[in-house]
């Protein structure tokens, strides 16, 4: 094991916020001087199917202090996801059955493992001391918190002042997720910058519960393929896990030059040493961009497919993007994901074809492509990425979908 200080160097890493630093550095240093791993709780409520890369900013860092040696708790809030999660929030979540928390709950487990080694990771439901909570159990828990401190959250605040409804359960969801903390006697519990006042509910009940209160441990909420919003599916600017190899190699490739190291530092397993390197090969012009690009994209399809699938994705990129294929030179356009392909053809800037009708004739033809396939549906929007547009056959533009 790693000495306490080198592996605080090492979670540093991307962090937001470490409440506190030097806590985390007492934690580690008890923890190494008694070979005790400390206890890492991060929390994930089931509220949709599948996971993207955004998820997948927190699971890293919970991979580091694995590979650290410390024992992880990957907890599904089974329980919660039926409440909806208020954090950022300007009205009130829909609140999900139990049949949709436990589906989405089985899609979690198995996607995570893409990331953490199982053998080595606790999977917990929250729902297994939620459910035996009597109602002066929770009476007591509520006892803890005033409305006062939960009217300092800043999506209650603007609530309402805004005289936006709040329920009462919305209250007690970061009270649950606090005792979480409790149930669990996390040493750390990790989370997105958004759920910062939550972490510190845990800390607050562990001390009224007479446990030493847990590091609260935030991540940056990952931008997504805009490279502005952050990364969601309901924004459709995101890179789901469970993709395939050519789609999401594509998607990575897609994003701006800049955005591509944030997606390194947080994302990557490289060293901070090694991506430094590459920021400098690419300010000195030693190395293009791109090419340190497709070594990112790489990374991420080798991690949730395989080393074979991220080759066969490059080379199906290459074929498309730099081969002979297609010209060296052609007219490059972004479009939103809510753009159909009839309208790219016809306007957009593009004009190929003069109207609709002839977009669909040619198309029936078999004479559109999109990345060397036919395409059957000429109202398509496409998904967001990197395309190659073939109208005919000399006609050729390169479309940034986000």
């Amino acid at each position: 094991m790693l000495k306490p200080e080198e592996q605080l160097e090492q979670l540093k890493r991307g962090c937001e916020e470490i409440i506190s630093e030097e806590d985390l550095l007492k934690k580690l240093t008890k923890s190494y001087e008694t070979d005790t791993p400390l206890r890492v709780k991060a929390g994930f409520d089931p509220t949709a199917p599948d996971l993207h890369l955004g998820h997948t900013v927190l699971i890293q860092k919970l991979k580091h202090f694995q590979d650290l040696g410390h024992k992880i708790i990957f907890l599904i809030g089974d329980f919660t996801g039926m409440i909806g999660d208020p954090s950022g929030k300007n009205e009130t979540r829909k609140a999900l059955t139990r049949e949709d928390v436990l589906a989405n709950a089985e899609t979690y487990k198995e996607q995570v493992f893409k990331i953490l080694d199982p053998e080595k990771t606790e999977v917990a439901f929250n729902s297994v001391w939620m459910k035996d909570m009597s109602a002066s159990d929770m009476i007591r828990l509520t006892s803890h918190y005033t409305v006062a401190r939960m009217l300092e959250r800043d999506d209650f605040s603007k609530r309402y002042k805004e005289n936006r409804p709040i329920s009462i359960h919305e209250f007690i969801y970061p009270l649950i997720q606090g005792y979480d903390s409790v149930a669990l006697k996390s040493d750390v519990e990790m989370g997105g910058t958004d759920q910062k006042f939550n972490l510190l509910v845990g800390r607050d009940l562990q001390r009224a519960y007479g446990q030493a209160p847990q590091i609260a441990l935030t991540m940056p909420i990952l931008e997504g393929l805009d490279g502005v919003q952050k990364m969601s599916k309901s924004l459709g600017n995101y890179i789901g896990i469970t993709e395939s190899p050519k789609d999401m190699f594509g998607k990575v490739m897609s994003i701006t030059d800049e955005l591509m190291f944030r997606y390194y530092l947080l994302l990557s397993d490289r060293s901070l040493e090694d991506i430094n390197i590459l920021k400098q090969s690419v300010a000195d012009g030693s190395k293009h961009p791109m090419d340190v690009k497709k070594e990112l994209a790489m990374e991420i399809v080798a991690r949730f497919h395989s080393e074979e699938a991220a080759k066969e994705a490059r080379e199906g990129f290459e074929q498309v993007f730099s081969k002979r294929e297609n010209p060296d030179e052609m007219p490059e356009y972004k479009i939103g994901t809510d753009v159909k392909l009839i309208d790219v053809i016809t306007k957009n800037g593009l004009n190929f074809l003069p109207s609709n009708s002839e977009a669909r004739r040619l198309a029936k033809q078999g004479g559109i492509y999109i990345d060397g396939d036919k395409v059957e549906d000429i109202d398509q929007c496409l998904h967001a990425g990197q395309y190659v547009l073939k109208v005919g056959k000399r006609k050729f533009a390169k479309l940034t979908v986000s």
